[in-house]
């Protein structure tokens, strides 16, 4: 409807305007003439609008067709009044014409002077032609929008709903311990955002889950090892001291069963004691005394020590001699407890070799380096990965087996060099012999000390 009102308003300011246009043409012919129905028939062309004068009292006088059946009609006299007083008049017209009009009327004269009306008449069917067109448009567009709307709704709901399942399916996998998921999310906004705190959350439970895995499995395997070497030393001094009981072993040989388990007792002690030393030491409840420690004088204390041991086994040990003797920053107890598992392993596993122990300080880079070589049976490229675990034994899975070891004895070294900032190497070869490498730091750079590069394997 307003459409509609829109237009024929438009139409009617345009055809009053056009009308006002054929006054100016004749308003100088107070008398309808032959020039003067040409000039008519030329604005009819023009404006394509049926164009009728009428005089003073409504009586049309002239047309602007061929045909001359309207002349002497009469025009409505609300019209002609209107018009007699300067005002333009709009009104349907049907009567007299073939088909609905709009129809427009102006004064026709100069000035002050009023002559009669001009009437312009336009076809209504092409108003309401464009009138059904605009309104198919409308109707169209409007489907259209509902359309897109419909679409970009869903979309919005898809992309809203999409993130929100994502999110409820990987809680639901959290809640019963999956860490596996994660959504899939690349908007940037607090959908997005929330979607990457929660992977972050994910892998942050995943690392936590995975280390109290590894920790569980840690404490089983502990407890297994620790078991397995408690079980063998017990298990043998229960079966000597149930045959001493019943009185199955000679007088003569007591004292040999007395002696191995003696001996299973104080393995008992050294496992215990290495455990409780390595608790500590993960724990970090040992503090070092630290000073001035003279290296080379430690080390000739320990050859003399093993000494007698390794000739037992056909093997020599040398101490080599520095003119400079290197002072260590360090622990004297613990950095003698290091050194004392290197020699006694070099020596358990040495057989008619030698045994070599250096120390020598490189001032340049701030630390001692003490050396343990020996030309024993080596450990295998694979082992050397694993030597440094708790209860690890290189000669498992040998012919000889070599008692009175814990496996703990490098796991111990390994966290007592950490605990004075140094490193700890080995470099070997299967059956040509091992070098273990440790570095400390020097006493007179103590002020100066940065901890050394971890644990290496070369």
């Amino acid at each position: 409807m307003f459409a509609k009102e829109y237009i024929v308003n438009s139409k009617s300011n345009e055809m009053i305007r056009q009308a006002k246009q054929v006054n100016l043409a004749i308003q100088n012919q107070t008398v309808p003439n032959d020039g003067f129905k040409e000039l008519l028939q030329f604005f009819d062309q023009a404006f394509d609008s049926r164009i009728w004068i009428f005089d003073l009292d409504g009586n049309i006088v002239v047309t602007s067709s061929k045909d001359e059946v309207n002349v002497g009609k009469v025009v409505s006299t609300d019209v002609v009044n209107k018009v007699l007083k300067g005002e333009p008049a709009v009104w349907d017209q049907s009567e007299g014409l073939k088909e609905g009009m709009l129809s427009v009327a102006v004064p026709w004269g100069k000035d002050n002077d009023v002559y009669g009306g001009i009437v312009l008449h336009s076809p209504l069917k092409g108003m309401n032609e464009t009138i059904s067109q605009l309104r198919e448009t409308i109707l169209w567009v409007t489907l259209l929008g509902i359309f897109f709307s419909f679409g970009v709704s869903s979309y919005l709901s898809w992309s809203i709903t999409r993130p929100i399942q994502q999110i409820d399916k990987a809680a639901a996998k959290i809640a019963v311990g999956d860490y596996s998921e994660r959504i899939q999310i690349n908007s940037r906004d607090e959908i997005g955002e929330l979607a990457t705190t929660i992977n972050h959350m994910v892998e942050q439970l995943a690392r936590v889950d995975l280390e109290k895995r590894q920790l569980n499995q840690l404490r089983h395997d502990f407890l297994a090892n620790v078991s397995h070497e408690l079980r063998t030393p017990l298990t043998a001094m229960q079966g000597f001291l149930e045959a001493l009981q019943d009185g199955l072993i000679e007088e003569a040989a007591r004292e040999k069963y007395y002696e191995i388990m003696y001996n299973e007792t104080l393995h008992m002690n050294r496992l215990v004691d290495d455990i409780t030393d390595l608790m500590k030491l993960e724990n970090k409840e040992i503090d070092l005394v630290w000073m001035a420690v003279d290296v080379q004088a430690m080390l000739s204390k320990l050859a003399f020590k093993f000494q007698p041991e390794a000739e037992a086994r056909g093997t020599v040990i040398h101490s080599i001699i520095d003119e400079i003797s290197p002072q260590a920053y360090a622990d004297p107890d613990r950095l003698e407890q290091i050194l004392n598992n290197l020699i006694k392993n070099a020596v358990k596993f040495t057989e008619n070799g030698t045994i070599e122990l250096k120390a020598m300080a490189v001032p340049s880079e701030g630390y001692v380096l003490i050396m343990v070589t020996d030309t024993g049976i080596g450990i295998s490229p694979e082992d050397q990965e694993l030597i440094w675990e708790r209860f690890f034994k290189v000669e498992r899975g040998r012919p000889v087996k070599h008692k009175g070891s814990s496996g703990l004895g490098l796991a111990i070294v390994r966290e007592l060099v950490e605990l004075h900032n140094g490193n700890i190497r080995v470099r070997s070869e299967l059956g040509l012999g091992s070098t273990f490498e440790v570095r400390i730091p020097l006493y007179d750079t103590r002020q100066h000390v940065q901890p050394l590069a971890s644990l290496a394997i070369v």
